[in-house]
């Protein structure tokens, strides 16, 4: 069961740094026509390309580490990451680029690196980049979410439940969390005159995932978790059409 998210692509602005090179522009296009496309190799290159003659511009970066993480190129990945996040860390440095856009495409590439160390089978570091992430980026959702999945796949349960507690702080219709902790608190269910009973806090939370996630695909593990301690399942909660 994989619950971290994707690595991310970001955008800031590539429209208006292109303006005076038409080169550059054309090869743009064609390298973001490349990712809408999923032409992953087609798509590196030409970022590649741009890198060479600007490799300070945190948007070629960003969607080259894109390309290569979609190819399972995670050594290169890594290492274009790596420049990506140098370059953002220096503008969130200044006055002028301690801006929430910047500090969002910092979390979201610290975000990645850590989706690129999972890969590498390097969880420690992995845990410690979504760390990171989440105490600068200004939207931490994504990345304590991916902190609770990879500690709870690792069997960390408590670590997957605080994480899983401040991605839903952060966003609170973030519905795999609430899964995950439904999950983690219905282990310790147990038996009272001959039936099974759940910790309440874990029958909010499946509950939840339900009304937020209705064709999810854990919708049929909460339902047997639900009807395992003879909890109906609210009919609002069915598939919706």
């Amino acid at each position: 069961m994989k619950h971290v998210l994707p690595a991310l692509m970001l955008l800031l602005g590539l429209a208006g740094a292109l303006a005076q090179n038409p080169d550059q522009q054309s090869l743009a296009a064609k390298g973001m026509a490349a990712l809408a496309a999923k032409n992953w190799p087609e798509a590196e290159a030409a970022f590649k390309q741009l890198v060479a003659g600007d490799p300070e511009n945190l948007d070629f970066q960003v969607n080259l580490v894109g390309a290569q993480f979609a190819q399972g190129h995670n050594d290169d990945a890594l290492v274009s990451c790596d420049k990506a996040i140098a370059i953002a860390q220096k503008r969130v440095a200044t006055p002028s680029g301690a801006d929430e856009k910047t500090k969002i495409a910092l979390g979201g590439l610290l975000t990645t690196r850590g989706n690129i160390f999972i890969k590498q089978k390097k969880f420690p570091d992995a845990i410690a980049s979504y760390q990171k992430a989440a105490s600068i980026d200004p939207r931490p959702a994504v990345a304590y979410f991916n902190m609770c999945a990879l500690s709870y796949n690792q069997g960390d349960t408590k670590g997957a439940l605080a994480a899983c507690d401040k991605a839903i702080a952060a966003d609170p219709n973030k519905a795999d969390a609430y899964f995950i902790k439904g999950s983690i608190l219905f282990a310790d269910s147990t038996t009272q005159n001959g039936k099974m009973v759940a910790p309440p806090a874990a029958l909010q939370a499946l509950q939840k995932y339900l009304a937020l996630a209705p064709n999810g695909p854990h919708v049929a593990d909460v339902k047997e978790m639900l009807k395992a301690v003879g909890q109906n399942v609210e009919t609002t909660y069915q598939k919706r059409p």
